[in-house]
């Protein structure tokens, strides 16, 4: 599996070798207002402006109310309510949803996803993976990969970050499916691809998006395709373990499926769509229950 720096790549040589291809990059975003606008102004005035090397920026949104959507546009994004993308397809709430919705609202032949709540953003993070793409004509799928800080009170620490990636995604990709331990980043969510690749994948419509591409991939005999880019550092707002377990337990019914369908685990009853765990303060117990579905929207055409 290729692997790449951000610095491999020059944007201006990169646009000489679009050879009438497009590039879209998308967001998608629920209540991103403190990083988007500075994430779309860096792609816009590098880019965009400064060299043509993005066609457009599509913001796709869930119904933010801070302000996200209004941000984006002034910096220069196409912004769409998700819900409003192929209206005939219906809508869920989550970020695999948005994805889905950004291959019919976005035109390019490539598409870039990235993160809304990126911090320090720099336009490598769009050349970094586009680049391969541009340049290998072996590569349709690229992941980041980076070193994943994490928030101790006003410090920042190198390690810690990516918590459900160490614990609940590498121990499950090592049991069961070992052919991908070479993903650094299994649940980047900053990747792009060929359309017509992405168009043959599933998207479930929470964060089990980016594991479910992987998996498939793998079944479909295109791990060869898949090529990794470092671009070095992300940093974004951590999120408490509530947010994590829901996150795990979206994920966990995604690989539940993987597992019975890859024929590696036979399921004896469907898998419980409720998430329970506990909220304890002092003396005050209270159980928490969410319900995450995780469905899944089908691929928009058969693969070749």
């Amino acid at each position: 599996m290729q692997r790449f720096h951000f610095r491999d790549f020059d944007a201006a040589e990169l646009t000489g070798r679009k050879n009438g291809g497009t590039i879209s990059v998308c967001i998608p975003t629920l209540n991103e207002a403190a990083t988007i606008g500075e994430i779309v102004t860096r792609v816009r005035r590098d880019l965009v402006e400064e060299i043509p090397l993005v066609d457009e920026i599509v913001v796709i949104d869930s119904s933010s109310d801070d302000g996200t959507r209004e941000i984006a546009e002034e910096a220069g994004a196409r912004v769409c309510l998700s819900s409003e993308v192929a209206p005939d397809t219906g809508t869920h709430v989550g970020k695999g949803e948005n994805l889905w919705k950004a291959m019919h609202a976005a035109s390019g032949s490539i598409l870039c996803f990235l993160d809304g709540d990126i911090a320090e953003f720099h336009s490598g993070f769009v050349t970094g993976l586009v680049g391969p793409l541009l340049t290998e004509p072996s590569v349709d799928y690229v992941k980041a990969f980076y070193e994943r800080p994490i928030s101790h009170g006003d410090t920042l620490h190198s390690q810690g970050g990516g918590r459900v990636s160490e614990i609940l995604v590498r121990p499950f990709l090592s049991m069961f499916y070992p052919e991908l331990g070479d993903i650094l980043q299994p649940l980047a969510g900053e990747y792009a691809a060929r359309r017509g690749l992405l168009e043959t994948l599933a998207f479930p419509t929470g964060y089990g998006v980016e594991i479910a591409h992987l998996i498939d991939l793998a079944r479909m005999g295109r791990l060869q395709s898949i090529a990794q880019t470092d671009l070095v550092r992300r940093i974004h707002r951590n999120r408490d373990e509530g947010d994590l377990g829901d996150t795990a337990f979206a994920i966990l019914r995604v690989l539940m499926r993987r597992l019975e369908r890859d024929g590696k685990l036979r399921l004896l009853a469907e898998p419980s769509t409720l998430h329970r765990r506990w909220w304890i303060d002092g003396e005050t117990v209270m159980p928490l229950v969410r319900e995450i579905p995780e469905p899944e929207r089908p691929p928009l055409r058969a693969e070749d």
